[in-house]
């Protein structure tokens, strides 16, 4: 089974995004911004879905802080966000997201988006 990790600030988001994520077969835990999850990262983490707008560390922080450690290499990272400026995507993209959502999204955006990242069939 596949690790993921969900980090959101908003209970319901990580409640919904982890509720998908585990009915596309991933063991799912969830952190309620980027300082809990820098936390609890571990190095079989195979996809992080991460909001942009957190306390303490926001999104875009904790996916600077994540790529600057070679052991998370390999992660797969989605922002999921409601930030929908095309420079705000692009900041996201140069910083090392592999995707981009945006809120609301659905169960067949982030399937879609997963297939294209080669994590799901």
């Amino acid at each position: 089974m596949s690790h993921a990790m969900v980090v959101d600030d908003s209970r319901a988001v990580r409640t919904i995004l982890s509720r998908n994520l585990a009915e596309m077969g991933y063991d799912v835990c969830s952190a309620a911004d980027g300082a809990e999850a820098l936390a609890l990262l571990r190095e079989e983490l195979a996809l992080i879905l991460v909001d942009w707008n957190m306390p303490r560390v926001n999104g875009l922080e904790f996916l600077r802080t994540l790529r600057a450690d070679p052991r998370y290499a390999s992660v797969k990272v989605m922002m999921v966000t409601t930030e929908t400026e095309v420079d705000q995507m692009v900041k996201a993209l140069a910083a090392g997201a592999d995707e981009y959502v945006m809120k609301p999204f659905t169960k067949e955006i982030l399937a879609d988006k997963l297939r294209m990242l080669g994590l799901i069939q």
